[in-house]
């Protein structure tokens, strides 16, 4: 209950900067509240007039539906205000919580991207977001009609019969003492269907991603159990959680209906008196409904409220994720020349596996630098330390003699054109994907580069050409044609050193042997990264690391390892042997 109380004060934190509007809405709840229960007021006056057959004084009856009449219509206009403001209100702050959620997302550290799957992310920026706009709504709508429909009533109820008042106050406790328990027995149920609903989510993101490989290895029945295990879970809790939240409105009933039968005898006894008269009776039994009414709508959607809070909870959860470091106050570092150096780095992805350890290696300006080694080596570890998508857990890693980490975050990746083995491609036209980081790029400049890479000529046999619309990462598009936009991009950009990681892994051996041509002359006089299997598209490298189980085992050119006689020469004997 602690942590649903910090939400709530969370949300109302979002809320405060809306406070003016909130202020106008419950003031247009106030004058709707106002009128509807100057209704029962006029109703008694027109059944007051009706004394008997015969004995009808129509002149007060007419007067009270003249006055009647505007009445409804103004409780019309200041319902849909409220309506129009609470809506604005609400989605604004959504529209905030979804924005900060993305920044959050777009600023924590790669490592946390990496521990949570995708489809948990978009579970919580999509779906729980959803909710809590659908409980804001409705929470905010009911919140002011009904704290203003409780205060008014009960004034009203008084100014008529203050005993009969206070035999209504006495009794609408009891559905406040049944909603909390209800509502605090619930709650577990509920934070269960929450977390559950994102483990789906992030399930069949997965399985939908691996489609191909569970057709492939006639594993579609295996994801199906899978999805039927979490669906299962998903439907137990769900159902345990909106009967028992169920509970709480007909609890609610029970009690309201108790207070209206205990106000109609209470009214009865007095009208019998001469204490009230029979419109006044019918006035005060509307009053009791009112009065009790808002307490049956907020139990109503309790459900939907207990959702919102678990929602809120989740998305409040990976706010609160440790973003990276800040770098904005460093100094800009003047454009070296492209010099590296690996001083002594350790490193580990897990505490207790050890990745990296005590790894030092020094690149001169404009060297071509190849890594090779077998799986799991530490290959793509190297490129991750550098681009500092990890940090280092001791030594340092110095671009042309500045420790990274003393440089800001974006000077650092500026430097770097990056190819990797997995494609991405935005939705958009292939033009826009090119330049995808240089946006003011000209299209001369855009064909200039897909012509260095050789994929001019299938992009200029596409539908539109430049112009065709790219949907899903490229769908249509063979993975060899995806690479190729994703090489030309970098092409573009003429960075002052270059990372390929596994960059012609998905390209055919002709069309690898053009590329490789237009990386020489992309690579002339730049600093150069290569991780490879394919140890054909390496030979020509200044230097060759060979990498085992995270340390340098061997180093060179070509020839001088092969002439060493040792692992890479196994490595290369098992590929052209």
């Amino acid at each position: 209950m602690n942590n649903a109380a910090g939400t709530l004060k969370r949300l109302l934190m979002l809320v405060k900067p809306q406070l003016p509007k909130m202020l106008l809405a419950f003031l247009c709840a106030a004058a709707g509240v106002g009128a509807t229960l100057y209704c029962p007021v006029l109703a008694g006056r027109a059944i007051d007039a009706i004394i008997a057959p015969s004995q009808v004084n129509y002149a007060d009856v007419k007067s009270a539906l003249l006055i009647l009449l505007p009445v409804i219509a103004a409780l019309l206009v200041f319902g849909v205000l409220m309506s129009l403001i609470t809506n604005k209100v609400c989605y604004r702050v959504v529209r905030e919580m979804r924005v900060s959620l993305f920044a959050k997302i777009c600023g924590v550290p790669i490592k946390t991207i990496d521990d949570i799957p995708a489809g948990e992310w978009m579970s919580r920026m999509v779906t729980d977001v959803d909710n809590v706009a659908d409980g804001l709504l409705q929470g905010a709508t009911q919140l002011f009609s009904g704290i203003v429909t409780i205060l008014m009533t009960l004034v009203f109820m008084l100014t008529i019969d203050w005993v009969i008042a206070l035999v209504v106050v006495a009794l609408t406790p009891l559905s406040l003492i049944l909603a909390a328990v209800i509502a605090r027995g619930s709650r577990k149920m509920f934070s269960k269907q929450s977390l559950l609903q994102g483990s789906l989510g992030g399930y069949a993101e997965e399985m939908f991603g691996a489609q191909r490989v569970l057709v492939s290895c006639g594993a579609a029945k295996m994801a199906q159990d899978g999805m039927d295990k979490i669906n299962g879970e998903l439907k137990t809790w769900g159902f345990r959680a909106q009967i028992y939240a169920s509970f709480t409105n007909p609890s609610t009933r029970f009690v309201n209906g108790l207070v209206y039968a205990a106000v109609a005898i209470a009214g009865g006894l007095s009208a019998v008196s001469g204490g009230m008269t029979i419109g006044a009776i019918s006035c005060f039994l509307s009053y009791a409904n009112q009065y009790t009414k808002p307490f049956n709508e907020v139990t109503g959607i309790m459900a939907q409220l207990q959702t919102a809070v678990m929602s809120a909870e989740r998305i409040f959860a990976l706010m609160d994720l440790q973003s990276e470091s800040p770098d904005k106050a460093l100094p800009a570092q003047e454009k070296g020349n492209g010099e590296v150096e690996f001083r002594h780095v350790s490193f580990r992805y897990v505490p207790e596996r050890p990745m990296i350890e005590d790894f030092s290696l020094t690149v001169r300006a404009g060297m071509r630098v190849a890594i090779v080694g077998p799986t799991g080596c530490g290959k793509t570890t190297l490129i991750n330390l550098l681009m500092r998508f990890y940090d280092v857990d001791s030594g340092a890693v110095l671009v042309d003699g500045v420790d990274i980490r003393d440089m800001k975050r974006e000077e650092l990746r500026s430097r770097f054109g990056m190819v990797l083995q997995e494609t991405f491609l935005t939705t958009g036209t292939v033009a826009e994907n090119i330049a995808f980081g240089r946006e003011n790029a000209s299209m001369e400049e855009i064909v200039a580069a897909a012509k260095a890479v050789h994929a001019d000529g299938f992009i200029r046999q596409m539908d539109d050409g430049y112009d065709t619309l790219l949907l899903n990462n490229g769908e249509g598009l063979s993975q060899g044609q995806k690479q190729l936009i994703c090489i030309a991009r970098v092409m573009l950009l003429q960075p002052p050193m270059l990372i390929l990681d596994e960059a012609t892994s998905s390209i055919d051996t002709l069309t690898e042997h053009r590329v490789q041509r237009a990386f020489e002359k992309l690579m002339k006089g730049r600093t150069a990264f290569v991780v490879a299997h394919r140890l054909s598209t390496i030979q020509s490298s200044d230097l060759i690391l060979v990498m085992r189980a995270g340390k340098i085992v061997e180093s060179g050119t070509h020839h001088e390892l092969l002439k060493a006689g040792g692992f890479y020469k196994t490595l290369y004997e098992s590929q052209f042997d």
